[in-house]
């Protein structure tokens, strides 16, 4: 192991959650965490997981784990530049001509050859994700020891199952508890590409023989896959955020549409099922201290899990839509077909906002919540 790392260290995860273009909140607490950080000095996270696009950030930080400022700043550097056409395409041709090829595909013969339907194509996530993420570097990090081990997490359509993908070091081994698995596997573009396939907008992904989505999807226990990787104390960055009304002083007396509805589903998949599995750790831990210190040191199983988490101060939906002039016009339109307007109270254009100036303000926002908290991170971390 590095002779620059706290062996302090050795036990630390960072749990990364999904959330579309909400991950951009993930970098700006990340980028204040680098702040704490001596310069030239490996990541304080040995062990990394990550779900939907909180999998692409984590698997960009296990490339550079050896400099973990250098991670931060090159993660920045993209997500301050990026441009909605660089995720999925967003020219009308190819927006309204995907839709009409997945409506005309589902009048196929069973027998026929079929792709994944979904609302839009991802196809340039793909080509991004392969021209900036060099998986060598893990392998390598591995050895030199600044990295014990990465998860990516998908969920299986076939059989219901949440699946962490992980690459570590040789004495971890798999595992499999009720609709939850560690598959140890050389992870690439597609695990990334399964991962943060969120459901009906991006197309399900082919690994093997099973088609993945979205891991915040049959994801019960989000904090799981880090614990059994050896995690003992659990830095997490999640997207539960506080209700702010975008207008709050109108009274809307008409029903949710159906775009609302959908962007609710989304919140709870990302963010309610963190928010149960803290709970029931916490309770666990409770509990434990109940139990005699010599019984617990036989029993590998019975062990107090410390946990510190991020969540952002502002709503993301209310950010949102002051950047929703910001989507194509091809994009505005199909959401409008859905009912979904700047005003709209629905979470789904906060999902889809990759734009450099939406993105840049969540930034900045998980940068100044990690800063208000500077010296409890830093006492979690032992920095």
């Amino acid at each position: 192991m590095s002779s620059k790392r706290n062996k302090n260290h050795s036990q630390h995860a960072l749990v990364l959650t999904g959330g579309g273009a909400r991950a951009a909140y993930q970098v700006g607490v990340l980028s204040a965490i680098a702040k704490f950080v001596p310069r030239n000095h490996p990541s304080p996270f040995p062990i990394l997981c990550g779900t939907s696009a909180g999998a692409i950030n984590s698997t960009a930080l296990a490339c550079y784990t050896s400099c973990f400022q250098l991670g931060v700043k090159k993660l920045e550097w993209v997500w301050k530049n990026f441009n909605i056409s660089q995720v999925y395409h967003c020219d009308p041709t190819r927006v309204y001509g995907h839709i009409a090829y997945g409506m005309l595909a589902s009048f196929q013969a069973d027998y026929a050859n079929k792709s994944s339907h979904s609302l839009l194509n991802n196809a340039p996530l793909r080509h991004l994700l392969n021209r900036l993420i060099d998986f060598r570097r893990i392998d390598r990090n591995i050895l030199q020891g600044t990295l014990s081990a990465l998860s990516v997490t998908a969920s299986s359509y076939s059989n219901g199952d949440s699946i962490s993908f992980y690459q570590g070091k040789d004495n971890i081994q798999p595992w499999s508890r009720v609709k939850r698995k560690g598959e140890k596997s050389q992870l690439n573009t597609e695990h990334l590409m399964a991962s943060a396939a969120i459901p009906m907008v991006f197309p399900s992904v082919k690994i093997k023989n099973q088609y993945f989505g979205d891991g915040s999807v049959h994801q019960l226990s989000p904090l799981s896959p880090a614990i059994h990787l050896g995690a003992k104390r659990l830095f997490i960055i999640g997207v539960e955020q506080p209700k702010e009304l975008i207008h709050p002083n109108e009274n809307n007396p008409h029903p949710p549409t159906g775009a609302t509805v959908a962007g609710h589903l989304l919140d709870s998949i990302f963010s309610d099922t963190m928010s149960s599995d803290l709970e029931r750790m916490s309770r666990i831990n409770a509990t434990l201290q109940l139990i005699p210190q010599e019984v617990r040191a036989k029993n590998e199983g019975l062990q107090h899990i410390d946990s510190f988490v991020v969540n952002p101060s502002h709503n993301f939906n209310a950010i949102a839509s002051d950047y929703y002039q910001d989507l194509p016009l091809s994009i505005r339109l199909l959401l409008r077909s859905s009912g979904i307007k700047s005003e709209s109270d629905s979470s789904i254009m906060s999902y889809l906002l990759f734009d450099k100036n939406f993105c840049s303000e969540l930034i900045k926002l998980g940068f100044e919540d990690a800063m208000q908290k500077e010296s409890s991170i830093r006492a979690f971390l032992d920095l």
